[in-house]
C-alpha cells in the first residue's frame, strides 16, 4: 500500500492558516482533479469494502460523497449518503454528537438501511472521530451492521481513532495515509 499511500499523498496539497490561523488544510482537490490518483484511491476503497463483505456504502458530507458514491459503483453496492440535520426529505433518523465547542447533527433516511446490511463508513478524513463515531450510532439503529470505517486520511495527532475504537465493534479502521 506505499506506492498507494505516496502516490494520494503526493496529490494532497497543505493549506496553511485555513480556515483560520494555525490551521494547516489538507485540500484533497488537486487529487480528485488527477484521474490516476482518483482512480488508485477508488480502487483501493472499493477492495476494503468487496474484502469486507459490504451490501452499503455510507458517505458523510461532504466529501465522503466524492470518494463514496464511485467507489460503491466500482464495488457493485449502495450507496447511502449521511447528512447535516434537515438536509433530507422524508423520514430520517438522527443523530446529534458534540464537538470541541458545541454539538452538531447528522441524519440519514431511515428506509435505506435495513436488518441485514453491512455497511462500510467512507469519508475523507478521520480527525477527531466524531462524526464517524455518530454515523456508526446511526446504522446500528436502522438495524444494519457495521463492517468497518475506510478514510484517505487519519489526523492521528487529533485522537479520533482511540475515540472510535468502541464504536467500532471490532470492525477495522482503515487510513490510507495517517499523518
Amino acid at each position: 500500500m506505499t506506492g498507494i499511500s505516496d502516490l494520494l499523498l503526493s496529490r494532497i496539497r497543505d493549506v496553511p492558516d485555513y480556515p483560520e490561523p494555525g490551521v494547516v488544510f489538507k485540500d484533497i482537490t488537486p487529487l480528485l482533479a488527477d484521474p490516476a490518483a482518483f482512480t488508485a484511491l477508488t480502487d483501493t476503497l472499493a477492495d476494503i469494502t468487496v474484502r469486507q463483505g459490504a451490501t452499503k456504502i455510507v458517505g458523510l458530507e461532504a466529501r465522503g460523497f466524492i470518494l463514496g458514491a464511485p467507489v460503491a459503483v466500482r464495488a457493485g453496492v449502495g450507496f447511502i449518503p449521511v447528512r447535516k440535520a434537515g438536509k433530507l426529505p422524508g423520514a430520517t433518523l438522527s443523530q446529534t454528537y458534540d464537538l470541541e465547542y458545541g454539538s452538531a447533527e447528522i441524519e440519514v433516511h431511515a428506509e435505506d438501511l435495513s436488518a441485514g446490511d453491512r455497511v462500510m463508513v467512507i469519508d475523507d478524513v478521520l480527525a477527531t472521530g466524531g462524526t464517524a463515531e455518530a454515523s456508526l450510532s446511526l446504522i446500528r439503529r436502522a438495524g444494519a451492521g457495521v463492517v468497518g470505517v475506510a478514510v484517505l486520511m487519519e489526523l492521528g495527532f487529533l485522537g479520533g481513532r482511540a475515540r472510535l475504537e468502541p464504536s467500532l465493534g471490532g470492525a477495522p479502521l482503515e487510513a490510507l495515509i495517517t499523518l
